[in-house]
């Protein structure tokens, strides 16, 4: 699904050559395999199982660069190479149920699931309505993704994913996302803030 993005994205951001940039997805591929083989089988029920693969691709990626690009233009990656058509959809479809009953309930239920307590690569979430009804923040106390990343030693790739979470909120048209903290800067917790536009 996301093979020809992030191809796409080795020559228009980081100016790879169009052979290079087939060679590097080609190990990206090989390094993926690796990287999920040895990670545990998620939870039926944990929601955080994209989330995971997802950062084993891009770590995968990190992995066959030769040199690490800087943190900026990782950032411009990952963002280019995740969002493609399919994900804008995912996205948009996402932000058709933000905030709805149904929402709320899930996140609750994820709340109460702890994933994180048995599988390290996933997170364990506390879920804060704001008291105005303006919308809601998830505060995540354990981080999948810095887990796995510290371990292939990619700490310089984390803020690329952290940044994401911005641009998923934005594709979804409904929400302001905000954050104060991550586990990634020395954080005690990431909040992850979905204050509803105004508009909406």
């Amino acid at each position: 699904m996301f093979k020809g993005s992030f191809q796409k994205a080795l020559m228009t951001v980081l100016s790879y050559p169009k052979d290079e940039a087939q060679k590097i997805t080609d190990e990206a591929k090989e390094e993926y395999k690796r990287i999920i083989a040895k990670l545990p089988e998620f939870e039926k029920g944990d929601r955080f199982k994209m989330n995971t693969v997802s950062c084993a691709m891009f770590s995968a990626f990190c992995l066959s660069f030769r040199t690490l690009p800087d943190t900026k233009q990782l950032i411009s990656f990952y963002k280019q190479g995740m969002m493609n058509a399919g994900m804008k959809l995912f996205c948009r479809m996402s932000g058709m149920k933000k905030y709805t009953k149904s929402d709320i309930k899930a996140l609750r239920k994820t709340e109460a699931f702890r994933a994180a307590d048995r599988n390290p690569y996933s997170w364990n979430m506390e879920f804060h309505p704001y008291e105005d009804g303006s919308g809601y923040e998830c505060r995540f106390t354990k981080c999948g993704i810095c887990t796995l990343m510290k371990e292939l030693g990619l700490e310089k790739a984390i803020p690329a994913m952290c940044r994401l979470d911005y641009t998923m909120a934005e594709e979804g048209g409904v929400t302001d996302f905000v954050r104060r903290y991550t586990i990634a800067d020395g954080g005690s917790y990431c909040d992850c803030g979905y204050k509803k536009k105004e508009n909406v």
